[in-house]
């Protein structure tokens, strides 16, 4: 399934949660993924862990630690991918930074995660102005180029990111690093407004997204879909030493969080 496929089957808009693979180790990463599946994800949203990530908060770096502490590797990441792949066909994203990218080289890092069965790509510290490699290789391989727009990108700017994107815009719903927060602010409601009316791709919401309440409100907005990341990963944190408690706990959120989608 791609995210055309996705957009079209939903009766509200989607949920996708995002967890770093390998956190807290490989064999519990899958189990955690099986689990927001099978809770009703409509896609999911995988980070690549990373020892400097400069656009996440306490949470997700703390999750990038353990997954590294675990022995992550971006191939061990992509042999993930490969095992999730054997229980669903859902929408899998990345969210990786540019220097993994780079590193394994970008032709080799895109054919792999085409092979591992990838939908799409956002390398959260790569500007579309600099990015013509990556979207050679999405079209080569069949794969999505996901870029960020934030509260800060204006009309001229997002308009040059529609033209280099596909899947879907990540709307950054706050100035700032990844985290759970306490409101839906109204500059959120008024970016998901002014992509709408300047761009046919979905819109997509992340960044600060954490209850039920919000989720509702970014729909009522407009957007075609919620990502969820650091109030899953602190479920992770948080349960570290029970981990039937852990999966339990990130089955009733995900299943919480997706029902707001349809409300």
């Amino acid at each position: 399934m791609n995210y055309d496929e996705m957009f079209r089957s939903l009766k509200g808009c989607a949920f996708v949660p995002f967890t770093v693979a390998g956190d807290p180790d490989p064999e519990t990463s899958i189990e955690i993924i099986r689990t927001m599946v099978d809770a009703g994800a409509d896609a999911l949203e995988i980070g690549f862990p990373f020892s400097d990530p400069i656009a996440d908060g306490t949470s997700v770096q703390e999750a990038d630690i353990r997954a590294l502490k675990a022995g992550m590797t971006t191939e061990k990441c992509f042999r993930i991918i490969e095992k999730v792949r054997e229980f669903t066909s859902v929408p899998v994203g990345l969210l990786v930074y540019y220097n993994l990218i780079y590193h394994m080289g970008v032709d080799e890092f895109y054919r792999r995660a085409a092979e591992a069965g990838v939908t799409g790509i956002l390398a959260a510290d790569l500007p579309p102005e600099e990015a013509s490699d990556a979207i050679r290789a999405a079209e080569k391989y069949g794969l999505d180029q996901i870029f960020i727009v934030a509260p800060t990108t204006d009309n001229e700017r997002l308009r040059r990111i529609s033209e280099n994107s596909s899947g879907f815009h990540y709307l950054v719903s706050v100035m700032g690093v990844t985290g759970a927060r306490s409101r839906v602010e109204e500059s959120t409601i008024n970016l998901i407004e002014r992509v709408r009316r300047e761009s046919r791709l979905p819109v997509m919401v992340g960044f600060g997204v954490s209850r039920p309440e919000h989720v509702k409100k970014i729909k009522e907005a407009g957007a075609d879909g919620v990502i969820v990341g650091s109030a899953i990963i602190d479920i992770i944190s948080e349960n570290l030493d029970d981990r039937d408690r852990m999966l339990q706990r990130i089955h009733e959120m995900v299943k919480l969080m997706k029902k707001a989608t349809e409300d």
